[in-house]
């Protein structure tokens, strides 16, 4: 193929090709492993890619009211985790004239959340509620259909159909045979009554009987729907006005307990590192295929953020309500940040809006607010920018900094969260006055051991000592009775 019709494929397409195992594994398994089947998809998509420029597509070459409409967008996510592809078809009308730069926009949002998610699955979910024959567009309809079938490999997990009307019953039989039985399984036909088994009503508008009040607008590009930043002690609610300075005192002291941990840990870390070279030949080299290191850390160009990818909350049971995230500028300047969330109502975050000194760690305590449980759906975005050490970092000059910051000084570093049922996390993970170490490295089971081998000859030599003493015992004994039984036999024999 590449040697017939390498002048029809973009070369960053091929190259990409030849160095990401899991593009190639998609294509792969989305036809079946059939190699045959597979090369024909690589090539149909790779030249579709080239055709519709889609390494190149962004923002500033499409067309604004495109994207003003918000006929397609991403937000949320369905039950299982994967996020929602919206398409809201009563914004959508036919027009010819229209329909290459449409198009576009759907290949931009797909390769714009490939390119940021790595290709995770998505979910497709048509609002076709308030429409009718005049927003029939099957040719619309089938390059959709093509995008997934052809074009994205194995990047389609269902789709979702909300109150299609009757007089579109004749349309969609259509579709279904452009779809294949793999996908034709993927069709879920949903109206206010049953939606919800596929996704929850926090990520539902009210009009579908969910209680997501998100609107959409552009701009700015609705990103991941984070919304607006936490204000500096969190979302304001009753229960947060009337909460006690004790219980400000406790957060504050809770974070210079996490720090002198810290520093504990990082003592015992040290003498770890002494630790002859002939024991460390006798660590294990296999590790579990889900180990994580003690505390992971992402690299950004103007902050290091720890952890680098989740945030591990517990269960209930577990009761770890907080977590912490580091940040260490990085940069000779001030760096600006704050922290967005896709569920401001459920946490607070201290800071969530603030500046870190040139060469210094910041600690952000992220913790669950009232009654509320984390969620594998929610996620934590960090958004950080450079500024002039003589612009000031007051509440006044950072509002006014982000909006005026250009998008492409804005470094973005987005975290998940993770919730754990018994075992601890691998994280800095905060609860109520204690801090929770991370989990357990091979040095530190061999110094546990060693101390717990040097207690046990403790207990050894006081056992062999108290055992002595019983022994001394028994033979004082002994020698007592008989003496005590000679010195009554020489009574006796007086007396006879």
């Amino acid at each position: 193929y590449f040697l017939d019709k390498s002048d029809k494929y973009d070369s960053r397409d091929v190259e990409r090709l030849q160095q990401d195992d899991k593009w190639v594994e998609n294509y792969l398994i989305w036809r079946h492993d059939v190699v045959d089947d597979t090369l024909k998809m690589i090539d149909e998509s790779f030249q579709w890619r080239k055709e519709y420029t889609v390494n190149d597509l962004s923002e500033s070459v499409l067309p604004k009211w495109l994207f003003e409409i918000g006929a397609l967008f991403l937000h949320g996510y369905d039950k299982e985790g994967y996020k929602l592809f919206w398409f809201k078809v009563k914004h959508h009308t036919r027009d010819p004239k229209q329909q290459l730069d449409k198009k576009k926009l759907v290949a931009f949002w797909l390769e714009h959340y490939s390119k940021r998610d790595h290709g995770k699955p998505l979910t497709v979910v048509f609002d076709m509620a308030e429409t009718g024959i005049s927003h029939i567009d099957l040719d619309f309809v089938r390059f959709i259909v093509n995008c997934f079938t052809d074009y994205y490999p194995n990047f389609l997990t269902k789709i979702v159909i909300f109150e299609m009307p009757w007089i579109m019953n004749a349309a969609f039989k259509i579709v279904k045979g452009w779809l294949g039985p793999d996908a034709i399984s993927m069709l879920k036909f949903t109206n206010k009554s049953d939606v919800q088994e596929y996704i929850s009503g926090e990520y539902l508008p009210p009009h579908m009987g969910g209680t997501d009040s998100f609107k959409y607008s552009y701009p700015p590009l609705v990103d991941d729907d984070f919304q607006t930043p936490l204000c500096e002690n969190g979302p304001i609610t009753s229960e947060d006005e009337h909460e006690s300075k004790e219980e400000i005192d406790a957060d504050t002291k809770e974070a210079g307990e996490l720090n002198e941990a810290q520093n504990l840990n990082q003592k015992k870390m040290n003498s770890i590192e002494q630790i002859s070279k002939s024991e460390e030949t006798d660590k294990t080299e296999v590790k579990p295929k889900n180990a994580k290191k003690a505390l992971t850390t992402f690299k950004g160009p103007l902050l290091h953020i720890s952890p680098a990818e989740e945030l591990y909350f517990g269960s209930k049971e577990t009761g770890e309500k907080k977590c912490l995230i580091v940040l260490t500028n990085v940069t000779k300047n001030v760096v600006a940040f704050k922290v967005r969330t896709t569920a401001p109502e459920k946490y607070r975050v201290k800071p969530s809006n603030s500046s870190c000194e040139p060469g210094t760690s910041l600690d952000i305590i992220v913790s669950l607010h009232g009654g509320f449980a984390a969620s594998l759906q929610d996620r934590f975005l960090i958004m950080a920018a450079e500024m002039d050490q003589s612009s000031g970092a007051g509440v006044p000059e950072l509002t006014q900094f982000w909006k005026e910051v250009p998008r492409t000084k804005v470094m973005e570093h987005r975290l998940r969260c993770h919730v754990i049922e018994s075992s601890k996390p691998s994280s800095l993970t905060l609860k109520d006055n204690t801090f929770n170490i991370p989990a357990k490295t091979n040095e530190d089971l061999h110094i546990q051991l060693t101390h717990l081998l040097q207690i046990n000859r403790r207990l050894e030599e006081q056992m062999n000592r108290c055992l002595w003493f019983q022994q001394l015992s028994v033979v004082l004994s002994l020698l007592s009775v008989t003496v005590a039984a000679f010195c009554f036999y020489l009574a006796y024999a007086q007396r006879s």
